[in-house]
């Protein structure tokens, strides 16, 4: 799915759509500004989480991973994340990198990108 860009205090924040297009307990993987962003929703209330969307280990796509107690399984090979910092948790592997997210009061969710980290809203 693509996002669509919205500016907001120097930051480009995406609009992803509505929360409920994110099942409970799964992940989605988005086209964000050309790159792939994984965003997992939590079970039992309106949070979610957003993270890099393949496995540093063997490029697996994590939302198609086992997400739950705030972590992620990678699909391919077991390894798992912690989804708020994207440390590798048990295993050797590169940290994911993590992205700020919120749900608007209309059950939206934003991913928000900082041009300090390198992003632009034309990728």
């Amino acid at each position: 799915m693509t996002a669509v860009p919205m500016p907001l205090d120097g930051d480009v924040s995406y609009d992803l759509g509505s929360i409920d297009r994110i099942p409970p307990g799964e992940g989605q993987t988005f086209l964000v500004a050309g790159r792939e962003i994984a965003v997992f929703r939590a079970r039992g209330v309106d949070a979610v989480r957003a993270t890099q969307a393949r496995c540093p280990h063997k490029a697996g796509l994590l939302a198609d991973g086992i997400v739950g107690d705030g972590k992620v399984i990678c699909p391919l090979h077991s390894y798992k994340f912690d989804l708020a910092t994207g440390a590798a948790i048990g295993n050797a592997c590169q940290s994911l990198v993590t992205y700020h997210t919120e749900i608007t009061d209309d059950r939206r969710v934003l991913l928000r990108l900082s041009p300090a980290r390198g992003w632009s809203a034309d990728g």
